[in-house]
């Protein structure tokens, strides 16, 4: 469905997804509350204005829970995770609303202050150098599977409490719900991604079952995994599905915005060489406080989230001039109002020095994403060491030959190889 003009940007393309900015400027101009048919064939609105969407993440009448989807079960089977409504994996903090989404967001907001991602820093330190050691010898490398895509896989699992020598698993489900291309550049095989689901969903259940017998012996385990269960078991009344859906959906949503901000962020830099130049004087000056503003500014620039989670309303609204009714779904696109003119000064140019930026790259409101800090910090710690220790990093492809991954929610390129001068020295750590 769609009213738009003939002249209208077609969206939803594999060129679209090349470019989306172009077609997110027209329909902020002429139509910046618009509803469509998806690729799926659920008809949503977008909502594509800072302001509007702004407005929208914070509008408690617009409910995550899919229940409230106006369309019957079949339509609401199109929306959410592949595969996470059969594997009974729902009762996360992305579908549900208060007080169940105030009770586990508390819970789990303890793995996630300031303190304890600090002390995660030197982990992700040694993730970071041990990925950059596997190939700096060779002079070549693929970013997206040899770095981004691996290292915020294993540092989830570890905050998590994934034992070592399980976390390949992982990484070879995590790879299979985002149709991750495997070795060879074999593709997802059809139903692959909700067999990875119900696959990880019975790992999860065993792995809780089995910490919470551990658990009765010592009372130091300190991942988060076990730290659910500890608050289960002394009364906060978490159920073993909202532990292993909890568990699912922050591997799912924590490590697939990473890979993106890393991949995104990479391949900015690798295109603005005066930016880049300014991002390597910082790291050389280890001027973490600048460090972190470019990590903002790449965030808005080209965020790993292309579009909010979905919405749905639960009585008639308006937004931006539309009358939204009850049950409509509504998709709020973070890559449109990040580059709205009418909030940020020349919002197209990569400016790492920008200083009023206050994107909404994770969100806002209630469902503001709550490992943001973490997943800044691997953005930071993974960029800075990648052209400290590579300082020549160049792009081994022409941009217009890379492909960047399909689906409604995240943004990231599938591959994005590099070459560099080979230094068969490791980092020592």
């Amino acid at each position: 469905m769609s009213d738009l003009p003939a002249s209208a940007p077609t969206l939803f393309t594999w060129e679209f997804a090349s470019d989306p900015y172009p077609a997110y400027a027209w329909l902020r101009e002429h139509a910046p509350v618009h509803r469509t048919t998806l690729p799926s064939g659920v008809e949503a609105w977008l909502v594509t204005r800072y302001a509007d969407a702004r407005q929208a993440l914070a509008d408690t009448r617009l409910s995550k829970n899919p229940l409230h989807h106006s369309d019957d079960a079949q339509g609401r089977s199109k929306v959410g995770i592949p595969g996470e409504r059969s594997a009974n994996l729902m009762t996360h903090l992305l579908n549900i609303d208060p007080p169940d989404h105030t009770r586990l967001r508390r819970l789990v907001s303890k793995a996630f202050t300031p303190r304890r991602v600090a002390e995660f820093a030197p982990r992700v330190q040694q993730l970071t150098d041990r990925l950059i050691d596997d190939f700096a010898a060779r002079g070549t490398a693929d970013l997206i599977h040899e770095f981004a895509f691996p290292l915020p896989i294993y540092a989830i699992c570890d905050l998590l409490g994934v034992p070592a020598e399980d976390q390949d698993d992982f990484r070879d489900w995590a790879g299979m719900m985002i149709r991750h291309d495997l070795p060879g550049g074999k593709r997802t095989p059809r139903g692959g991604v909700a067999r990875a689901v119900k696959r990880m969903r019975g790992y999860l259940a065993e792995l809780i079952h089995r910490k919470r017998e551990e658990l009765g012996a010592s009372e130091q385990d300190d991942d988060l995994i076990s730290g659910l269960i500890r608050a289960s078991d002394h009364g906060e009344h978490l159920t073993e599905n909202e532990a292993a859906a909890m568990a699912f959906i922050l591997l799912f949503a924590g490590f697939e915005t990473t890979v993106n901000l890393i991949g995104n962020g990479a391949y900015a830099l690798l295109r603005e060489p005066a930016q880049r130049a300014r991002f390597q004087d910082a790291v050389a000056r280890d001027d973490q406080e600048w460090l972190s503003g470019a990590v903002e500014e790449l965030l808005r620039f080209d965020g790993p989230v292309e579009i909010a989670t979905w919405r749905f309303a639960t009585e008639p609204i308006t937004l931006g001039g539309q009358r939204i009714a009850a049950g409509d779904p509504v998709l709020v696109v973070l890559a449109a109002a990040d580059r709205d003119p009418e909030r940020f000064r020349r919002p197209d140019v990569l400016d790492l020095s920008r200083a009023d930026n206050q994107h909404l790259g994770y969100g806002h409101g209630i469902h503001y994403c709550l490992g943001a800090p973490l997943a800044r910090l691997e953005g930071r710690t993974a960029l800075a060491t990648l052209l400290r220790r590579l300082p020549d990093l160049r792009l081994a492809a022409d941009p217009d030959d890379l492909r960047w991954r399909g689906g409604l929610i995240m943004r990231g390129l599938r591959t994005l190889p590099v070459e560099f001068t080979a230094r068969p020295e490791s980092s020592g750590k």
